[in-house]
């Protein structure tokens, strides 16, 4: 594991948990957890000595360390961008370290495995650093992620493209919440949408979306809006999506009706599939699923309003 990329996620203790759940999502095969909260308890039940190395008495009990290790051809930037905003939208103060290599090491190192990639019926997804590659008369999406989350190699991204080209229609508007790098919103501009906003807390990812925006001619189509949804959002819109955690998918299930029509196709990606039923429940009094999708995993619902 020399060349592997070691992310080092730092946060409160009492967050430790919903921070092992996160940064499972971008590494299923395995996690390594830190928490020296309970020291000198658990070593007095388990090992029935009070004799604890000075070393581990001087860790720092408030906090505790989630390790994940990424692989050469995985993104680590794209798994630091998924974690930073998925710990920021859960409200969970955070800090991320990378080891082994520097963040242009990491970043060029990856960009070699990052190919053209075919999603759904419609899209070429072309990293801008590709330049032969074959569109198969696809409909391509120039990308350069930056520092941001979506680069349609995560199972929910992908799932959530190929439903968004399902239910997008000609002239229809788009609301990207959670934006990330900007790749559902141009999706849904080249697939024929009219205009749409995409909306993120990170001031990064917003930056990012609009040079993917220029990238792909459609930025006088596109709106970009750094903050909270409820604050800075208003109108109605034809499709809505948001790929991003179960949790934050379910706060926003009290709020996200007020841009909706009875028409309205509500696109809910990032759920891990053992919360899916947890959004179902959450959407059950105002919404019903009309379609669902699932891969290695992951779960992407889409919902209308009940009339």
């Amino acid at each position: 594991m020399n060349d592997w990329t070691e992310i080092i996620i730092k946060v409160p203790c009492d967050k430790l948990d919903i921070a092992g759940d996160i940064a499972q999502m971008v590494v299923p095969y395995g996690i390594y957890i830190e928490d020296y909260s309970m020291l000198e308890q658990e070593v007095e039940e388990i090992a029935h000595i009070d004799l604890i190395d000075e070393e581990l008495l001087q860790k720092d009990r408030s906090v505790g360390l989630v390790h994940v290790y990424i692989s050469p051809e995985e993104n680590p930037q794209e798994a630091v961008a998924f974690l930073s905003e998925r710990y920021t939208s859960e409200g969970v103060e955070h800090t991320i370290d990378c080891a082994s290599c520097v963040e242009e090491d990491w970043l060029n190192n990856w960009k070699q495995y990052f190919n053209p990639i075919p999603v759904g019926e419609k899209l070429l997804i072309r990293p801008t650093w590709r330049d032969n590659y074959d569109p198969q008369g696809r409909i391509v999406l120039n990308l350069d992620p930056g520092l941001a989350f979506g680069t349609g190699t995560h199972e929910t991204t992908r799932l959530c493209l190929q439903t968004i080209e399902r239910y997008v229609k000609s002239n229809s508007t788009f609301l990207d919440i959670g934006c990330g790098s900007g790749i559902l919103s141009v999706a849904a501009l080249l697939l024929g949408s009219s205009h749409a906003v995409g909306v993120d807390i990170d001031e990064t990812a917003v930056k990012t979306a609009e040079e993917n925006a220029e990238l792909n001619n459609v930025k006088e189509r596109y709106e970009v809006i750094c903050g909270n949804l409820a604050d800075k959002i208003s109108g109605k819109y034809d499709v809505i999506a948001a790929n991003i955690v179960a949790d934050a998918i379910i706060s926003l299930s009290a709020d996200v009706d007020k841009f909706m029509t009875e028409d309205t196709v509500y696109i809910m990606s990032g759920i891990i599939d053992v919360r899916c039923a947890d959004v179902e429940n959450a959407l059950a009094e105002r919404f019903t699923v009309i379609d669902k999708v699932e891969e290695n995993g992951w779960v992407c619902l889409v919902a209308k309003l009940k009339v």
